[in-house]
């Protein structure tokens, strides 16, 4: 059983120097004028349940150098929520990856549903 999951694509966050979580790809899709307004509206309203719904990290609202996991045991209906957002990026052949891991670096930040990593030049560190 794996503790942690992290849904990624292939462009590399600047700040990070790693791969984009499915969040920042779908802002990107949105700020590139690339959805229709339909899909746009569909995204921000998931974007919005897990604002209402997760503590955003910290390091995250300060742009710091982490990426995020879900926790495995305690996440399951939220990836469900995730599941329209990871179409989206399908629809748009954005390519992505399903990580599984029990291998993560430095938490910076936990919570009951999500871990912080710390990042340095594109890995965990």
């Amino acid at each position: 059983m794996y503790k942690y999951m992290r849904i990624q694509g292939r462009d590399i966050s600047y700040i990070t120097k790693y791969p984009k979580g499915v969040f920042g790809l779908c802002w990107n899709l949105i700020n590139n004028k690339v959805m229709t307004d339909e899909d746009e509206k569909l995204f921000i309203s998931i974007d919005e349940w897990f604002k209402e719904n997760l503590p955003e990290p910290e390091p995250c609202k300060n742009r710091e150098p982490v990426i995020t996991f879900f926790k495995c045991e305690s996440t399951e209906h939220m990836v469900k929520k995730l599941e329209p957002a990871v179409k989206l990026l399908e629809k748009y052949k954005k390519p992505y990856d399903v990580v599984y891991t029990n291998f993560i670096g430095t938490i910076v930040y936990e919570d009951n549903w999500q871990v912080a990593v710390s990042v340095k030049d594109g890995k965990m560190v």
